[in-house]
């Protein structure tokens, strides 16, 4: 069985756009929707909403690859690279000081023109920290990069890449590739038709030892930004994290053949999913604006301090919900005030409890918002 970079000029790839011809159009009125809907707020909402966002990434492109971080480290590592903490919290995870840095890194550079330095660059940020890998350099040795599943002795290889000495070749022919892919300002099936390959490309190429998914991704983010001329506002790895099992069987079956076009559909859908994501994330950011505006005067600071964390899982929700005992651990007050806090909170509608004796934990009541 061949791999499709076996296949001579296998950069040529072919198929038939008109498979996501209504897809377009789809698309084009949920990225509407989404920026119209950013573009009113104001522009410190703005500011959370786009923080949502890069953080949700950050953490779902590390789970893909096993990786789990604390939400705290990401957003202590992405707030201190955009410069917007006066005191940086302690990111005790340095690899999450890495992924949080390289998601910055892509939001801002979209524009930049991409080159082997630029990814060379990211995959240093990446792992600069891991004691695995050399960052920001090719893989190389004789040893074959194999996509591997299953158990010792009974292995199945789902894919091989080119072998290491091919790496640097082909990566000079993948930034040749995107360079000579133009897209037109509005062109938005170019658009989503370049992001899609450019991702199967260079997942194909598999250049580095490891941190080949991650900066993968990083790059379908950027030449979807770069293709429609502003930063997406979207999170790409938590709609593929949904359903990782498809993803990487339409992976594998890309990557036996120079025909793209199943790629694409499958690709284009998982971004028109991942908009429409982002709409819900807009909305549940500039209601929890305007939930803590409403109740922000009725509330002490070791409750505005607890409300506000509640709040940092996003539309995921704060899990297990809020407990005496977890509001000991924030506010580093007595079990008697956290007690009093909660009770406080419960009569002012802002917190609705469940449960009863040790089991009570208590939820936001995001319905209390005039």
């Amino acid at each position: 069985m061949k791999y499709n970079w076996q296949l001579p000029n296998w950069e040529n790839f072919v198929y038939d756009d008109s498979v996501i011809d209504s897809l377009c159009v789809e698309f084009a009125f949920e990225m509407g929707e989404v920026k119209g809907l950013v573009d009113s707020l104001p522009s410190a909402i703005q500011q959370d909403t786009i923080l949502q966002f890069m953080i949700s990434e950050a953490m779902k492109t590390s789970e893909i690859e096993g990786e789990f971080f604390s939400r705290q480290d990401i957003m202590s590592s992405i707030k201190k690279n955009l410069g917007i903490a006066d005191v940086f919290d302690q990111i005790r995870d340095k690899n999450a000081q890495g992924i949080g840095k390289l998601m910055v890194t892509v939001r801002n550079s979209y524009s930049e023109k991409l080159s082997e330095s630029i990814i060379k660059k990211w995959h240093y940020i990446l792992m600069e920290y891991s004691r695995r890998v050399s960052p920001g350099k090719y893989r190389i040795g004789e040893e074959p990069m194999q996509i591997i599943s299953g158990s010792y002795g009974k292995e199945t290889i789902h894919f091989e890449a080119p072998p290491s000495h091919h790496v640097p070749a082909e990566m000079e022919k993948f930034i040749k590739w995107y360079h000579n892919f133009g897209v037109k300002p509005n062109d938005i099936k170019k658009a989503l038709i370049k992001t899609s390959i450019s991702h199967l490309y260079f997942e194909s190429v598999h250049p580095f030892e490891d941190g080949n998914g991650r900066i993968g991704r990083a790059i379908a983010e950027k030449c979807l930004s770069e293709s429609l001329n502003r930063p997406v506002l979207m999170s790409i790895s938590s709609t593929i994290e949904k359903s990782k099992k498809k993803y990487y069987e339409s992976l594998k079956q890309a990557q036996r053949t120079n025909d793209v076009t199943d790629w694409i559909f499958y690709f284009s859908n998982l971004i028109l999913e991942s908009q429409k994501n982002a709409k819900q994330i807009v909305l549940f950011t500039l209601n929890k604006s305007r939930f803590i505006n409403q109740f922000k005067n009725q509330m002490n600071e070791r409750q505005i301090k607890v409300v506000l964390r509640m709040f940092e899982n996003g539309t995921a929700g704060f899990q297990g919900g809020m407990t005496a005992i977890k509001y000991v651990s924030i506010t580093k007050t007595s079990r008697a005030t956290a007690t009093r806090d909660l009770q406080d909170l419960t009569e002012k509608n802002i917190l609705m409890p469940k449960g009863e004796g040790r089991n009570r934990s208590y939820d936001l009541n995001l319905s209390a918002t005039e």
